[in-house]
């Protein structure tokens, strides 16, 4: 069995340097895994202070001290997977704070492997 658990939530290169254009208007966000009708399923970054945290989202981790939210229905789906946040060219969702920076974050995943899973649990 490994020695330690895998990460639930990673971010590339890109990401990271995004996250820090953007804490330099906001200090304070985090992330929200949507799930949803309007925004799709992207990765939702608020001011921290802005974003309820509900009884049924599940911090999946940091990046770069970010807490990263999922709600408890999207995590069931998604919990045999690593999510990475990852940045492409495009608008960002319309709450969302990279909304106008000419690029948006974009979640994609790995399938943890049997040992890994193993390590989780």
């Amino acid at each position: 069995m490994p020695e330690s658990s895998p990460l639930r939530v990673t971010a590339t290169e890109a990401a990271r340097d995004l996250i820090a254009e953007i804490r330099k208007d906001h200090p304070d966000i985090l992330f929200h895994q949507s799930g949803g009708c309007c925004d799709g399923s992207s990765p939702m970054c608020y001011p921290a202070g802005e974003f309820r945290i509900g009884d049924v989202d599940i911090c999946l981790g940091e990046i770069d001290g970010v807490p990263v939210y999922i709600s408890e229905s999207q995590y069931g789906a998604w919990k045999h997977t690593q999510l990475i946040l990852d940045v492409v060219p495009g608008r960002g969702g319309m709450f969302s704070l990279d909304n106008g920076r000419e690029l948006r974050f974009l979640s994609r995943a790995r399938a943890f492997t049997a040992d890994e899973l193993e390590a989780l649990d």
